[in-house]
């Protein structure tokens, strides 16, 4: 009897440990065939890419009606060729898109805050401001741009957006004939500080969900995540910060206070979220999500259940088999007694 329980309780941890271990061979393995893929494309595109970045990768200048500000950015070249470069500046914008309904983020999409990209000049070869300027950067160099801002004598309230792109004109030939190109770029705030600044943030859309699905595996992650729409006339800074505690304490996860911020301009409705990206298998977790935007704050609070219920299928199959076990044996105790008290 002993032998058939141990032979059961071996072959139910065989069927569900081995049905582990194959579900998580199987995701090492396709996620080593994407990594040795991933890795021989990148390698092959390292070879054939510019190097190029922008720094700073963001400004703000506060600005009033009738002057004139001088600034500055500089392009690096890190890589091994020549570059061309053109700068200019386009609008920096989000529109509605009804396919992902959500906002994208667009360089031509011209509104009220908007209107900084017709302001901007910037200093040529020649000494001279245009609205595009074109320059050499030498491989290992890092060239300074300089640029002007010229505001009108009625400047708009609030704030005012722009990217300042540094593009690459002589791109690198790729296998396929195909001619790629550079465009690192700058975010450039301005700030009125003449009339009326208005912040107004919408929080919505709160949600906390125990799956995440990435190249068509789900995984049983805890993540979170919140819409943020700015009807106001300034940007502001939007965080989102999830908790993850047990249901009888003790604390698993809580967003870093070095997270990112999302910066949301006016016009645009953005998703702030979060994961925690260790999730275990299974458990009981009591879960927060807090959204802070603009002034406002949201929270809300769920209780997240992660294949518990298996969990204690197999526990009751395990703790009745333990029953059996020991019901048997003191049967067999029983009649061994009663043999030797004949």
């Amino acid at each position: 009897m002993k032998k058939t329980l141990v032979s059961i309780i071996v072959a139910i941890v065989a069927v569900f440990g081995g049905a582990w271990w194959f579900g998580s061979a199987t995701y090492a393995e396709e996620n080593e065939s994407a990594d040795g893929s991933s890795e021989e494309q990148t390698s092959e595109a390292a070879k054939m890419a510019t190097s190029i970045s922008v720094t700073p990768v963001s400004r703000i200048m506060q600005l009033k009606s009738g002057e004139v500000y001088d600034n500055n950015f500089s392009i690096n070249n890190d890589g091994s060729r020549e570059l061309a470069v053109e700068i200019f500046a386009a609008p920096y914008s989000y529109v509605y898109s009804e396919d992902t309904d959500s906002y994208q983020l667009g360089f031509s999409n011209e509104n009220n805050y908007t209107q900084i990209v017709r302001w901007i000049t910037f200093k040529g070869k020649d000494g001279n401001y245009a609205k595009t300027a074109n320059f050499t950067v030498a491989p290992g160099e890092s060239k300074q741009i300089d640029f002007r801002v010229t505001t009108p004598s009625n400047l708009p309230d609030g704030g005012q957006y722009a990217v300042i792109f540094a593009r690459t004109t002589n791109g690198v030939a790729s296998a396929n004939g195909i001619k790629t190109e550079a465009s690192p770029g700058m975010v450039l705030y301005g700030r009125s500080t003449d009339g009326e600044t208005i912040t107004k943030a919408e929080i919505s859309n709160l949600s906390i969900r125990q799956s995440i699905t990435e190249d068509n595996v789900t995984r049983n992650t805890i993540s979170a995540s919140a819409k943020v729409k700015n009807s106001g006339n300034m940007d502001f800074n939007a965080k989102g910060t999830l908790v993850v505690d047990g249901v009888i304490g003790g604390g698993h996860y809580e967003t870093p206070a070095t997270a990112g911020r999302t910066s949301v301009i006016p016009e645009a409705e953005l998703v702030v979220s979060d994961e925690w990206k260790e999730t275990p298998g299974f458990g009981i977790f009591k879960v927060k999500w807090t959204v802070e935007a603009g002034g406002e704050t949201e929270t809300i609070e769920q209780i997240v259940v992660i294949n518990i219920i298996p969990v204690i299928i197999i526990t009751i199959i395990l703790l009745t088999i333990v029953v059996v076990w020991c019901i048997i044996r003191g049967k067999k105790r029983k009649e061994r007694r009663s043999r030797l008290s004949v």
